[in-house]
């Protein structure tokens, strides 16, 4: 990967200025997440996920975006206010960015150029389903739609990326994040 998704500048949902680097040496999934989403009930996941294993070193971090359907229009503010109050979202959350397309974020670039395809357990693909809908979906190697999850070692790896509708309890998901919190047990 040509950027190190350390060094890639990124803003708190409350505005500060960041960077993944203050996680370094953990185990990171990085989500696009939105509020009015079918798959909007995955905060509930994603958040008991995050506290199963933020004492191994695990954080998820959360990048709304408005890219699907218009699914995510709130300010940041009310982006924090509806995870906080309706699903108790402790997990990092950061500023509202573009993930698709020739506007997309820096760090969306950088994590869909280390894993161009996302794995799916479904037994019909997510793209199938948006037709389905109506919906023409985005072609690889963009995001396909909210909840798509990109898996990050601790050395700052893009080492796995999954469909959106893979669900923060799926087998596949779980697997890969322990087997890459028991990698790296020895870095901190």
């Amino acid at each position: 990967m040509s950027t190190s998704v350390y060094d890639i500048p990124v803003r708190k949902i409350t505005g500060a200025d960041a960077s993944l680097a203050e996680f370094k040496g953990k185990v990171l999934l990085v989500v696009n997440v939105a509020s009015k989403c079918g798959l909007t009930p995955q905060y509930e996941g994603l958040e008991k996920l995050y506290k199963k294993y933020a004492d191994k070193g695990f954080v998820v971090v959360g990048f709304p975006a408005n890219d699907f359907a218009g699914q995510e229009p709130g300010t940041n503010e009310e982006i924090q206010s509806f995870c906080t109050l309706n699903f108790g979202v402790d997990f990092p959350m950061f500023d509202k960015i573009t993930v698709v397309g020739d506007k997309k974020h820096p760090l969306y670039a950088a994590l869909i150029e280390a894993q161009p395809k996302a794995v799916s357990e479904a037994e019909v693909p997510f793209s199938e389903k948006l037709k389905g809908y109506g919906i023409a979906p985005n072609p690889e190697p963009e995001v396909l739609w909210n909840f798509e999850k990109f898996l990050v070692s601790r050395p700052g790896e893009v080492v796995g990326r999954f469909a959106p509708d893979t669900a923060p309890d799926s087998p596949a998901l779980v697997s890969a994040i322990e087997s890459e919190l028991a990698k790296s047990q020895g870095m901190s």
